[in-house]
């Protein structure tokens, strides 16, 4: 481990400045509980989620500063902590929790079991993270943290001032109406979509009218939004095609398209992401013996108080206790859905073991390569693995083992994703000069208080949409079906199209292949496995707004964590993610509360959204929009 030399912080430890406050701490939870339903809404949608950080602080300014003209920066700074903490859980639910309904093993979302999976997974990712705190935060210069870093440059612009936190609220504005558009009034359509017979089969081009997946799409990219697009065609322009001049065309050409990718073509997504998910833990090898080996020797000499205020950490005693905590509410969550207490214990154990490991894993990774590049979902896919397998031999079967399976997994994904936004977050707090402990106690409340939202938000969505259902309009879930595909095949329920699952894993054993030709090559545009199955997964619809949101980026020559563009995404994302939930909660409520539609014109529809990627364009390359 190389040392760096001392950063100099924003503010000096020698300086006493407000931090946590009643108003920051109100504003905070109002945020997570928001941007962690967006980003609920979202994950079902689209198979990802977004960081709440940057969205957050700049909303924080806005209100503090801007509204309130006295806000601190640290004051800030602790408003992303506690509102970004609601993103990884919201992660770390959506790709598991959903399971369990598409398992069949769920009739509905149970709101205890949501709510105990979220708060001890999140509370394991924040006690098994802070002491690697000085390892990977302070001395290691290989990890760069990229989110944390550019969070900590918004917080030091805006003390500067500037237009950040109007373009969030405008673009929030113009995507909460986009939304309300296309499923409230129903004058937009949410999907223009064609299908047609050619020879002996048949040929299908869509696109869902969403401004959150161009706000995705520009986020991450126009590297990742290609290979979710060449997913998308190797499933809808490839696979159903060929399945359809095998066997022919069987009624309506569109509803043949949409049955033939739920029953067949999806499972190419599935074998794809269980290799990607096996190889992801095995290109990061050498990480995980550094990740573990630092974790180790970060538990040997973590020390309750430092000198320096920026260096205090959360007393060991407490750690320990929350950890004891964590691990009794746990074990009473799987006896009382498990019934047995050998096995119960075995799953603590397990759930235990796997939280450490994967958390040193992702706080490592992520330190490298970023929060949205980390393999969260492979890491996933061993963990069901790995405990399927487990109490499999134990004699597990059926709805008992599938229920311990994929609470485990639950536990265990919540933890790793909010290790990752734990480091992000101590990343930024180390830069500005912020207390370490009274981060990592607002990330402890972070984790408790939105969490008791998350089953709700569920319950709506499932209500109102459906959950990876399959049907048109259903939220996909493609991490959920996925662990729910792995489950069933685990305990022998369900009938999976093995044939589409293998020649999925074959197809990503040569995306594998070619990007490590790519790597070798040092090309800028490279392959990771997961992008491609996930596009192989969804409909191809999703990827078409992705990939106008990733040509933008691309034509964007100054794209950075801070450029208007970025701030004018998340708005759009945030603000139909949000009215997403609320009209959900409104077909939940009143299933008749929506007229039919007003127009009903592809060309209008994708007018709009091109209209709207015409503004992000402007937006993004206006620089005095920048923060």
């Amino acid at each position: 481990m190389t040392k760096k030399p001392k950063v100099q912080p924003y503010v000096p430890a020698s300086t006493e400045m407000p931090e946590i406050t009643f108003r920051a701490v109100c504003l905070g939870l109002l945020l997570a509980v928001i941007l962690g339903a967006a980003n609920a809404y979202l994950g079902l949608y689209a198979g990802m989620t977004v960081s709440a950080s940057i969205p957050a602080a700049v909303i924080s300014m806005g209100i503090l500063r801007g509204l309130l003209k006295n806000g601190t920066i640290l004051e800030n700074n602790i408003v992303q902590t506690i509102a970004s903490t609601s993103e990884s859980l919201a992660a770390g639910v959506i790709f598991t929790i959903p399971a369990l309904l598409i398992a069949g093993v769920w009739d509905d979302i149970l709101f205890w079991p949501t709510t105990l999976i979220c708060i001890t997974g999140g509370l394991l990712g924040i006690i098994f993270m802070i002491p690697l705190r000085q390892s990977h935060i302070v001395e290691d210069e290989e990890l760069t943290f990229p989110e944390g870093v550019a969070c900590a440059e918004v917080l030091k612009a805006g003390e500067r001032g500037g237009g950040g936190a109007k373009v969030v609220m405008v673009s929030m504005f113009l995507g909460a109406l986009f939304k309300f558009l296309t499923s409230g009034v129903s004058i937009l359509k949410g999907t223009v979509e064609w299908a047609f017979t050619a020879g002996k089969t048949a040929l299908y081009f869509g696109s869902d009218i969403s401004v959150a997946l161009l706000g995705v799409g520009y986020i991450v990219g126009f590297n990742i939004c290609a290979l979710v697009l060449i997913g998308g065609v190797i499933s809808w322009g490839i696979a159903i095609p060929y399945v359809g001049f095998v066997n022919g065309v069987e009624g309506e050409v569109m509803d043949w398209f949409w049955t033939t990718w739920s029953t067949k073509a999806r499972y190419l997504g599935v074998g794809a992401m269980i290799v990607g998910g096996i190889w992801s833990i095995f290109a990061i090898r050498d990480g995980i013996v550094r990740g573990l080996q630092e974790a180790f020797s970060g538990y040997k000499k973590i020390k309750g108080q430092a000198i320096l205020r920026t260096e205090q950490s959360m007393d060991r005693k407490h750690i320990v206790l929350i950890l004891a905590a964590t691990l009794v509410v746990i074990f009473g969550l799987y006896q009382s859905m498990i019934k047995s207490v050998p096995i119960s214990l075995v799953a603590t154990i397990a759930m235990f073991v796997m939280s450490f490991f994967f958390v040193a894993v992702a706080s490592y990774i992520v330190g490298l390569v970023g929060s949205s590049n980390s393999p969260v979902s492979g890491m996933t896919i061993c963990a069901v693995l790995f405990t399927g397998g487990l109490l499999m031999v134990l004699g597990m079967t059926g709805a008992q083992g599938i229920v311990a399976t994929l609470i485990v997994a639950g536990v265990v994904c919540c933890a790793a994703c909010n290790s990752g936004d734990i480091s992000q977050d101590l990343k930024t707090g180390y830069l500005l000069g912020a207390t370490p402990k009274k981060q990592q106690w607002m990330e402890v409340l972070g984790a408790i208080v939105p969490s008791f939202f998350m089953a709700p938000v569920l319950i709506v969505l499932h209500h109102a949409y459906g959950i990876g259902t399959g049907q048109p309009g259903a939220l996909r879930a493609p991490q959920a079906s996925l662990f729910a595909s792995l489950v069933n095949g685990l305990f022998g329920k369900g009938d999976i199209p093995w044939g589409f699952v293998i020649a999925g894993g074959i197809v990503g054993i040569g995306i594998i292949l070619a990007d490590q030709a790519l790597k070798a090559r040092k090309s800028e545009f490279r392959m990771p496995i997961m992008a491609v199955a996930v596009g192989m997964y969804l409909p191809l619809s999703l990827a078409i707004p992705m990939m106008i949101g990733g040509l933008v980026a691309k034509r964007t020559s100054a794209k950075s964590d801070t450029d208007g563009g970025t701030l004018f995404a998340s708005g759009l994302i945030a603000g139909e993610a949000v009215v997403g939930v609320i009209l959900g909660g409104v077909i939940y409520f009143n299933r008749d509360a929506f007229p039919i539609p007003i127009l009903d014109s592809d060309w209008v529809s994708s007018a709009a959204i091109l209209g709207i990627g015409w503004l992000l364009f402007k937006v993004a390359t206006n620089k005095r929009l920048s923060l």
